[in-house]
């Protein structure tokens, strides 16, 4: 291995068994494939996301992303290993050299990203240490393409965020195009030094929608008649971005990424209103939003 973690992807590979998966998931065992220390196992998958599960890892794993991508000129790759993860290396292949993404004994919890230009689809190359024996756990994670990203704005944990208030333009943007639109409150902010993150809770929640289910409904009393219905969840932003508590009624727009919610635009209900107000009396908003 070079100085700076790429080695020749020719002394790892000579056999290669093609496994059967599904367009998105794989789920397979290294039993059986581990009688030829050359054998790589390789797997192909079709969709923008899904998941991989090896059990009983045998030598190697090579899984190719073949999503379409015929409307993207680049593309973000970013990969989470599952929090059993060890005894195993994480490789990134391009141009027929492993460049290593995770060594053996790093925090699995990280999100790692890196771009897939050029006609060659991305790679993830998985390469067992041979003193984890047979009593490893299933080494696994999960993939999605984010589409074009700027290197530049990736963040810790591998996630598109920015610190600065959205103009009216974006704001306006948010609201058709995010993963998850909520109006409420802010409960709580907790910070992780580690993952070098915050986590803004959300609560008292008028949810306009979401793509999965980062938000669950609650179901509260008023006197001791009436049930009211509202929504709590958790929303992640960056460390830096030095989130505090604040009062009043928010409107939170982000992205949904490996079951987490991350926030795009928040600013205060009350000036959403007047951004969306002006803009449709204009005729310039993007989409209708419910304002009742």
């Amino acid at each position: 291995m070079s100085p700076n973690g790429i080695i020749s992807i020719s002394i790892l590979v000579f056999l290669s068994w093609h496994c059967a998966a599904d367009r998105c998931n794989w789920n397979g065992s290294g039993v059986g494939a581990e009688g030829d220390s050359r054998t790589v196992l390789q797997v192909r998958l079709r969709c923008t996301q899904g998941s991989v599960q090896w059990v009983y890892p045998g030598q190697a794993l090579r899984v190719v992303l073949e999503p379409n991508l015929s409307h993207a000129r680049s593309t973000t790759v970013c990969i989470k290993p599952s929090r059993t993860f060890r005894g195993a290396s994480v490789y990134l292949e391009r141009a027929g050299e492993l460049e290593l993404l995770m060594a053996d004994g790093a925090r699995p919890e990280q999100v790692f990203c890196f771009w897939a230009d050029g006609p060659q689809r991305p790679a993830i190359y998985l390469q067992v240490s041979p003193q984890s024996g047979i009593s490893r756990p299933t080494v696994g994670f999960r993939y999605e393409l984010m589409g074009n990203m700027t290197a530049s704005t990736l963040g810790h944990s591998g996630v598109q965020t920015s610190c600065r208030p959205c103009n009216d333009t974006e704001l306006l943007m948010a609201i058709c195009s995010s993963d998850f639109v909520v109006r409420g409150f802010i409960k709580n902010v907790s910070h992780d030094p580690v993952r070098k993150t915050s986590l803004v809770e959300v609560s008292r929640g008028r949810l306009y929608w979401q793509r999965s289910r980062v938000f669950e409904q609650e179901v509260g009393t008023v006197g001791t008649s009436r049930s009211v219905s509202s929504w709590h969840g958790h929303i992640h932003t960056l460390l830096q971005c030095h989130v505090k508590p604040g009062g009043g009624e928010f409107l939170f727009t982000g992205s949904e990424h490996f079951g987490e919610a991350w926030l795009g635009c928040a600013p205060r209900f009350k000036d959403f209103l007047s951004v969306y107000r002006t803009a449709r009396a204009a005729r310039r908003n993007s989409c209708d939003f419910p304002l009742d």
